[in-house]
């Protein structure tokens, strides 16, 4: 009885491993990309104590430990383990996500996992089989867009460690990022990813300026450098999420008889002017600050595609949604406001 019971187990299973060969395929790849990660990390500890580590690191990391501390005790966040390993690079991305999109709606690929659910990209540990998706993707259509990811989060199933690409940011840009991460491991909607992102860049944001006033003051450089910064960002991406409205009003005037050369020469038309306009938007960032945006020169090959403009409202769409609520239902009040959120979406 056993040995049958064995054997239908081992056959139901074969069948979802055929059945779902490339999700399992994928789900092993991530597994040991991240399993290689965590393997080779150093706890933060020993790397402190380590002569053979520079100062510089050093301090970047006992940086990282406050920003954790200040999010736990000040903004609210969820306890987490996270940030306490250091795994080092070597110069080099470990990393790569593909986002793609309808070529004539502003419309994401969406990716189904267990657990986690609905993603409008997918992560790679291995390039190449990025690059082969990309292409795939490309031959049925899509948009497609594949870029090196500097941070993640594993929404507090797993310790994250500090990547050594996060010691090359500045005071405010690591502050954004590990709150923005913290966030996803404090709240995470199943399903929701747009607003996942959008509320995690809201926090990370508003939790850098305070914790960047907290510890060096208003008048400082790091202050007043992530001021700039973050008003030059609102602009730029208040003019992208503007050209996304323009690009989908326009693919609304299509019809199903409209020809693809004609459709195609709108499109480019219409992203190279959104382009080529964002070059009168006020920067007023100091040299060292700077994050250079990739803009790139006008031209079908090498414009962004729609696939670059749902990144945006994946990431950026609800911001104003999230700061007037925070403002006039809760008065500035983040931990009362961090409380509402959590008792009203429930997160993984």
């Amino acid at each position: 009885m056993r040995r049958k019971i064995a054997l239908v187990t081992i056959g139901v299973l074969a069948v979802l491993v055929v059945w779902q060969w490339e999700l399992v395929s994928y789900g092993w790849m991530q597994a040991r990309g991240q399993v290689r990660i965590l393997w080779n990390t150093k706890p933060v500890a020993e790397v402190l104590a380590d002569p053979a580590y520079p100062d510089s690191l050093k301090k970047k990391i006992e940086l990282i430990r406050e920003i954790k501390r200040f999010s736990i005790d000040s903004l609210g966040l969820d306890k987490s383990g996270s940030y306490e390993s250091f795994y080092d690079q070597e110069g080099k991305p470990i990393l790569w996500v593909i986002t793609a999109a309808e070529p004539y709606q502003l419309i994401a690929r969406q990716w189904h996992f267990p657990i986690i659910g609905t993603f409008s990209y997918k992560g790679f540990f291995e390039k190449d089989r990025a690059d082969s998706t990309v292409s795939e993707l490309k031959r049925e259509g899509f948009d497609t867009r594949v870029g090196e990811v500097s941070a993640w989060s594993t929404l507090g199933f797993l310790n994250d460690p500090i990547l050594s690409s996060f010691l090359e940011r500045s005071e405010g840009s690591l502050a954004e990022l590990i709150i923005h991460e913290l966030t996803h491991g404090t709240l995470f909607v199943k399903n929701s990813l747009e607003y996942n992102e959008n509320l995690a860049d809201f926090v990370g944001e508003y939790g850098a300026l305070r914790f960047l006033a907290q510890k060096y003051g208003k008048a400082s450089a790091p202050y007043q450098n992530y001021l700039a910064t973050k008003a030059f960002y609102e602009r730029y991406d208040s003019h992208v999420l503007c050209g996304t409205q323009t690009l989908d009003s326009l693919y609304r005037t299509f019809k199903p008889t409209t020809p693809i050369a004609v459709k195609d020469s709108l499109k480019w038309q219409t992203i190279e002017q959104i382009v080529v306009s964002s070059d009168t938007i006020t920067d007023q960032r100091s040299k060292s600050s700077v994050r250079s945006i990739k803009k790139r020169r006008p031209g079908k090959l090498n414009l962004p595609n729609n696939a670059y403009f749902i990144g945006y409202l994946t990431y950026r769409k609800q911001q104003n949604r999230f700061r007037q609520e925070f403002e006039n239902k809760f008065g500035g009040d983040f931990k009362r406001y961090l409380t509402y959120l959590k008792e009203t979406y429930p997160s993984l």
